[in-house]
């Protein structure tokens, strides 16, 4: 559904249900979804998969941006990785049949939701509780791992705008 509001999403207000600590994370998300839904409108199936000058592919940036969600929010619950996941991470940027930008745009959207649940049902008391990263458990915390999933969705989001665009511009 498109979005009417032009004021960027931490301009709106806080969100409810979500701590005053994790408004930004939310914000963040809230506000990747929707310049993703504005950026990959139309975008042609064509150019999905092209990496100009070696770089990433937009399907790739598409793929990486659910899947970075999905394994630092599990990692915040203080769960390993499961092998669905560990095999999601193998598979991102390698296109599969029938693996289009809207499907993808519409797996983000999907992922944005359940980490939005998940920041709703966050309490204050966990956001500094250690929490292992990876096979070799780097300590992190229930903070560090949402605020880096937000600012590395945002990262993402910045890459994926250049890429449409010169991939865009190369065609024409």
């Amino acid at each position: 559904m498109p979005v009417t509001n032009k004021t960027e999403v931490w301009l709106r207000g806080s969100l409810p249900g979500i701590l005053p600590a994790l408004q930004p994370v939310a914000h963040a998300l809230l506000q990747t979804r929707e310049e993703m839904n504005r950026l990959m409108e139309g975008f042609p199936e064509t150019m999905l998969w092209q990496q100009p000058a070696g770089t990433a592919s937009v399907g790739f940036h598409l793929q990486h941006m659910a899947g970075v969600l999905d394994r630092l929010f599990a990692y915040a619950k203080g769960r390993s990785l499961s092998e669905t996941q560990i095999n999601q991470l193998a598979a991102e940027g390698r296109g599969e049949a029938g693996d289009t930008a809207p499907l993808q745009v519409q797996g983000f959207a999907r992922q944005v939701d359940l980490s939005l649940t998940q920041l709703i049902n966050t309490s204050a008391g966990e956001l500094f509780e250690t929490r292992g990263v990876g096979r070799a458990q780097i300590p992190s915390t229930v903070m560090g791992l949402l605020a880096h999933a937000a600012e590395h969705t945002m990262r993402h989001l910045g890459q994926l705008l250049v890429t449409v665009k010169v991939v865009r511009a190369a065609a024409e």
